[in-house]
């Protein structure tokens, strides 16, 4: 259950971040055989955003990708019975590519590692980076992210919540103190 709640980030915040994303991006190395590959759910708008910003602002023409890593995780029997699978759409050879994987949040890593090993069913990209909007520390794998928008120390009992407009009507970053015995999220 949910307790208070405690806006770190307003959606001119999220946009600034968002803009330095793309622009570390776009100076992080081959622009020519760039991807940005979204994690499903909320990794996908962001990758969105990412690929608009470099095209208008940086005049490159990167290819877009969408990860569902639903059947890839490692807890998938903890999540639900019935996983509810939104579809990987990657319409382009990875060999060879630099592939940016963006999500939201980086927590314990395992997303990550999900994704990595669905990535790897597609092909073997020259690179593969990670870029997030909130590094939240608290690692269970040994994984880390090459491009952050913003890092947050949090506890045990908190949850970092990304909004955006795409899919909750606003853009906002929050801390969400967990009552209840709730479990640890994001």
């Amino acid at each position: 259950m949910a307790g208070n709640r405690k806006q770190i980030l307003d959606a001119k915040g999220m946009k600034t971040l968002t803009e330095k994303l793309a622009a570390e991006i776009a100076a992080g190395g081959d622009r020519e055989n760039l991807a940005i590959v979204g994690i499903r759910k909320r990794g996908v708008p962001l990758a969105e955003r990412i690929v608009g910003i470099l095209r208008e602002r940086h005049d490159i023409k990167a290819e877009m990708g969408v990860l569902d890593i639903t059947l890839y995780r490692d807890d998938l029997t903890m999540i639900s019975q019935q996983p509810v699978v939104g579809g990987t759409d990657i319409k382009f050879d990875i060999t060879g590519k630099r592939i940016v994987l963006v999500d939201d949040v980086l927590f314990t890593g395992r997303t990550i590692r999900a994704a990595l090993s669905e990535l790897g069913d597609f092909g073997r990209p020259s690179k593969i980076e990670l870029a997030v909007l909130v590094d939240r520390g608290r690692r269970e794998l040994p994984i880390a992210a090459n491009y952050v928008g913003k890092t947050l120390s949090t506890g045990a009992g908190q949850l970092v919540d990304v909004l955006l407009a795409e899919t909750d009507g606003r853009d906002a970053v929050e801390v969400v103190e967990q009552t209840g015995g709730g479990r640890e999220g994001a």
